[in-house]
């Protein structure tokens, strides 16, 4: 009996650093996305702790007519000093930022969706804030996914050149 097995396709791996240039075009896409959606929650975080709200108080408390809390509003900070980080650095570092950000607001929000009105929602969530959530979550992933998932990717891009090293 003849066993047959499948040899492994191993991939190389992409590292943008090699292949674009400082200033191409891209790297400006995934800097201004974080650029902005980072000063956006630096402002909201920094809103939320000048009206000293309670860390995990969950009352009828806003900032820029989202609810938040003490605790959000830390979150919102630390987050959007992230992304502006991100968008200093440019390149890959923005991109991969945003897209793993991207990521994790769209899955906070679901979370959220399921814990309102719960003794769960210790962020204190609201439906704006939810749909908030996964409308930065897919801004995010756009910003930080442009140029790099396509169909119809250019042959001079370095992430066609990998998925088609032949």
């Amino acid at each position: 009996m003849t066993t047959l097995h499948a040899r492994p396709r191993t991939r190389p791996r992409v590292t943008l650093d090699d292949h674009l240039p400082v200033d191409h075009r891209l790297g400006r896409v995934y800097r201004y996305s974080a650029g902005f959606m980072g000063l956006f929650l630096l402002a909201f975080g920094v809103l939320g702790l000048v009206r000293r709200i309670g860390f995990f108080d969950t009352g009828a408390n806003t900032a820029l007519g989202l609810s938040t809390n003490g605790a959000l509003s830390v979150l919102s900070l630390v987050v959007g000093g992230v992304l502006l980080a991100a968008a200093v650095r440019g390149g890959n570092t923005a991109s991969t930022v945003n897209t793993v950000l991207g990521i994790a607001f769209l899955l906070v929000g679901f979370a959220f969706l399921f814990a309102l009105d719960s003794r769960f929602n210790f962020l204190n969530f609201r439906m704006q804030k939810v749909l908030f959530s996964f409308a930065v979550g897919l801004l995010l992933m756009t910003g930080g996914m442009y140029g790099r998932v396509s169909g119809g990717l250019p042959h001079d891009n370095p992430y066609w050149r990998s998925r088609h090293p032949g």
